[in-house]
């Protein structure tokens, strides 16, 4: 696999011309959005949120790149937008708009060379999948091999970073607006993860990894990466085929509680045994195999490697939670690195805690909202918390926070979405067997230099 360099020789370095360029261009996208929105401000009307919403995502779409991942990110999050923007903002890592066959040839040829096409048997030009900073095409190796080739949209690092300006002065506006939360650690976890995505070089190394974290759980696959046919920009892989999770939202109670077991495995056997998560909880990124009996793992870009203390600070609050034990409790929001934290503070925190640990802390069979409707899932609690911590915060959110919380409640979606239930309690226990900070930390050094990642 070979690495751009990263000297003015690289076109698509991290260009102020690009900056500014991608700035010019988000603006102008969002003020079609804004027209919008002034517009429907004069004349109303019943179905005005909706005509908003589907202006921005539009606008976000066109943009591709970060500010749409973060859109994307948002719309997971209960009580954070409106309904209509969070339906139309979550369609948008489905639903993004490919780029068209001139950029294909243009990137696989400043990839591979320019014969690039001979190096496949046969190339898809209609890309099968696309994105908010790449897009994917099916094609054919010599030796029959089917295989994804994940292709990077153009000038994606000055993007980021014009991105991440904007990001700032948005959730800037946000804490003035609401002044509950400090989000600067937030900002700063957004920005590496991003900057991260970027490299498809680390992203073949995030799939091994991941390959080798799961090799005791033969009803979970991830794909292999194609390391010849691989760049910093371009990532080959082998394709993987499978039925959409959705799909079995109709299958039979035994047939959803299978595939939502499976997808517990497929998170927290990584977390609590090697400090790694998988951050992005979008529901394409996993495929149901054989009828309900595997699960196939999809995009390796946005993976968080905790340091494994923080994974002790996540199992002692579960123990806190479990046992009603305040001081416990306090304990591990410091050690996940919370500040500013008082007694009032600590007690808002938990009304989360309870909610997110909800469901393991729960020795019975039930669904993740146990009662609730997937539309108010979560929304009463963030609601509560929102307006605490208005009055008794502000809280400086540790930065590991942000993706673990994010994949969380994406996961917690999953469980939605099937109508699962299990006895999440016990799994979770199950999970911990023979846990200590000590054991995770000589596995992940083990997983981390096998893939090279040290």
């Amino acid at each position: 696999m070979t690495d751009h360099p990263s000297d003015t020789s690289d076109p698509e370095r991290n260009r102020l011309a690009g900056r500014i360029a991608r700035t010019a261009k988000v603006g102008a996208n969002l003020s079609g959005a804004g027209l919008t929105f002034a517009a429907q401000s004069l004349f109303g009307g019943d179905k005005g949120d909706e005509r908003i919403a589907r202006a921005m995502a539009a606008a976000l779409g066109k943009s591709k790149g970060p500010l749409m991942k973060v859109a994307q990110m948002v719309s997971t999050v209960p009580d954070l937008l409106p309904p209509e923007y969070a339906a139309e903002f979550a369609k948008l890592q489905a639903e993004a708009p490919a780029m068209g066959w001139p950029f294909v040839k243009r990137r696989m040829r400043a990839e591979l060379g320019a014969d690039w096409e001979g190096r496949f048997a046969e190339f898809g030009k209609e890309a099968s999948h696309a994105a908010s900073l790449g897009q994917v095409h099916e094609a054919t190796l010599h030796d029959g091999r089917k295989v994804a080739c994940k292709l990077q949209y153009p000038d994606m690092a000055s993007a980021v970073e014009s991105d991440i300006g904007q990001l700032r002065t948005l959730l800037g506006l946000f804490k003035r607006m609401d002044g509950s939360i400090d989000a600067d650690e937030m900002v700063e976890e957004i920005t590496d993860r991003l900057r991260e995505e970027l490299d498809y070089a680390r992203e073949a190394r995030h799939m091994a990894l991941y390959r080798d974290m799961l090799a005791g759980k033969a009803f979970i696959a991830c794909p292999e990466p194609v390391a010849e046919l691989s760049t910093a920009r371009l990532i080959t892989m082998t394709w993987m085929e499978g039925e959409r999770l959705d799909a079995f939202q109709d299958a039979p109670q035994a047939a959803r509680n299978q595939i939502a077991e499976m997808l517990f495995w497929t998170w927290w056997a990584p977390m609590n045994s090697y400090a790694v998560i998988h951050g992005d909880p979008h529901l394409g990124n996993y495929q149901v195999t054989g009828g309900g009996e595997g699960i196939n793992l999809l995009d390796f870009g946005c993976v968080r490697i905790f340091p494994p203390a923080f994974v002790a600070g996540v199992v002692d609050l579960y123990r806190a939670m479990l046992h009603d034990d305040f001081d416990a409790a306090y304990a591990a929001y410091e050690a996940w690195g919370f500040q500013n934290l008082s007694r009032e503070l600590v007690e808002v925190l938990n009304v989360w805690a309870r909610f997110i640990y909800g469901p393991i802390i729960d020795d019975r069979v039930r669904t993740v909202a146990d009662g609730v409707s997937a539309g108010e899932y979560g929304r009463k609690e963030a609601f509560r918390v929102r307006q605490l911590l208005k009055e008794k915060g502000p809280v400086k959110i540790p930065r590991e926070f942000v993706f673990m919380d994010r994949a969380a409640i994406g996961l917690g979606a999953a469980y939605l979405r099937l109508g699962a239930e299990l006895n999440f309690h016990q799994l979770f226990e199950e999970s911990l067997a023979g846990f200590s900070v000590e054991k995770v930390a000589a596995r992940q050094a083990g997983a981390l230099a096998k893939a090279g990642l040290a």
